[in-house]
């Protein structure tokens, strides 16, 4: 398989130079049909707000669905890269944000853009491809939006959902699991309302500034205490914004909480647990009223087929040019698994390195390799830059030999 990483690069650099946060990907949109268009897909834009859906048939045979996703995140990126993004945008609370490819959704993109060359150019295939480039991934929207816009009533029922996300691991590493793979995502924002006054009279008020820093310490204790040790939580607290002067106590404190789990029965001990200590905190300071606790978004676990992974896994090995590995539950989250649940197909979803080899020379065990990953810029990340060139082009060989497998 021939392609033009010089190309690919050069479309990398300007998607990564130009970040667009989630529902805003119009440039990205259009980069990414005229793309697909040149070289032969049909291409809808507008599905599901800013998706791009591509589809090329090549007599009868599988559906087979690749999905890349767009968007970019709220950071300030500080890689030092010659292409580095100095962007801003406006987000949903109207503030002006800088933006970044933090997570890699360029690499996703481009990856994909080169699979789809490469497909068109290959007349050794038949099927149909189904190629779908989703906004708003991190909002944990984008999917349901396509999915909820027609998606799979209007271009077809794919036989399998495949994709893939890069990671702080070794260019040349793929890391395939079946089961539960990536985590269940809750994104939460609880106002703490208190009564604002004079910071010299903290006594006249009802301080929710100390109220919602003793949240965060008392939620440190949802994992180390209200779960059990083999289960997969995580509660973060990502935000907190209250107050714009230091002599004024505020009237309420906003926190943002990101939840992961791998389990439904332990996501809802963990949000019930969440819940009531925002309300035990609130009652405790003698709060005016109870807590405000807003659900913003809500995506459910990629759970990989094991068949599906086992199709993929036997590909890759059989193209001898990657370590495949099972890299072990993941905590971060991806609502990729709402278009295989929606479309009632088999999911293959997996981590692709996008990381410079050569910090992992002499890493030969689990521990190892898992100590360097640790000590390098990881997702969402301000420094989070894949090796460009050798990760696209992995990348974009995982894609076309993925759905070879599937088409016939």
């Amino acid at each position: 398989m021939a392609i033009d990483l010089g190309a690919l690069t050069a479309i990398y650099e300007d998607l990564h130079r130009h970040p667009e946060l989630g529902r805003q990907e119009h440039r990205t949109a259009g980069i990414v049909a005229e793309q697909l268009r040149a070289v032969g897909y049909d291409v809808t834009t507008g599905v599901g707000g800013t998706g791009v859906v591509g589809v090329l048939e090549r007599g009868s045979g599988p559906t087979v669905l690749l999905r890349a996703d767009m968007d970019a995140l709220p950071v300030l990126e500080e890689t030092g890269l010659p292409y580095s993004s100095t962007a801003t945008a406006t987000n949903a609370e109207g503030e002006t944000v800088p933006v970044m490819h933090a997570c890699g959704h360029d690499v996703h993109t481009t990856c994909l853009l080169g699979a789809a060359a490469a497909l068109a150019d290959d007349a050794g295939w038949r099927g149909r491809l189904l190629l779908v480039f989703q906004p708003d991934e991190e909002g944990g929207s984008g999917a349901r939006a396509m999915v909820d816009d027609g998606l799979f009533e209007r271009f077809g029922t794919p036989a399998v959902v495949l994709g893939q996300h890069v990671a702080p691991i070794p260019v040349g590493v793929l890391g395939v699991r079946s089961g539960p793979a990536f985590a269940a995502s809750d994104t939460l924002r609880i106002t703490m309302h208190g009564v604002g006054g004079h910071g010299s009279r903290p006594e006249a008020t009802v301080d929710p500034v100390v109220m919602g820093a003793a949240l965060v310490q008392r939620l440190q204790t949802v994992v180390s205490r209200e779960v059990a040790a083999t289960d997969t939580v995580v509660v973060t607290v990502g935000s907190f914004h209250a107050g714009v002067a230091s002599n004024v106590i505020p009237d309420a404190a906003v926190l943002g909480l990101s939840i992961r789990t791998a389990d439904e029965r332990v996501r809802a001990k963990v949000l019930a647990a969440v819940e009531r200590m925002a309300r035990a905190e609130a009652a405790a300071a003698g709060a005016p009223r109870e807590p405000t606790i807003e659900v913003r978004d809500s995506f459910p676990p990629v759970v990989n087929d094991a068949a599906a992974c086992e199709q993929v896994r036997t590909a890759f090995a059989a193209a001898s040019r990657w370590l495949v590995v099972d890299p072990g539950p993941v905590t971060g989250s991806e609502d990729v698994g709402i278009l295989a649940t929606a479309a009632g197909a088999p999911c293959a979803y997996w981590l692709l390195g996008g990381a410079d080899p050569a910090p992992f020379a002499g890493a030969t065990t689990a521990e190892e390799i898992g100590n360097v990953v640790a000590d390098l810029p990881s997702n969402h990340s301000p420094r989070f830059a894949p090796l460009a060139g050798p990760t696209l082009e992995s990348g974009v060989a995982a894609l076309v030999t993925a759905a070879r497998s599937w088409l016939v």
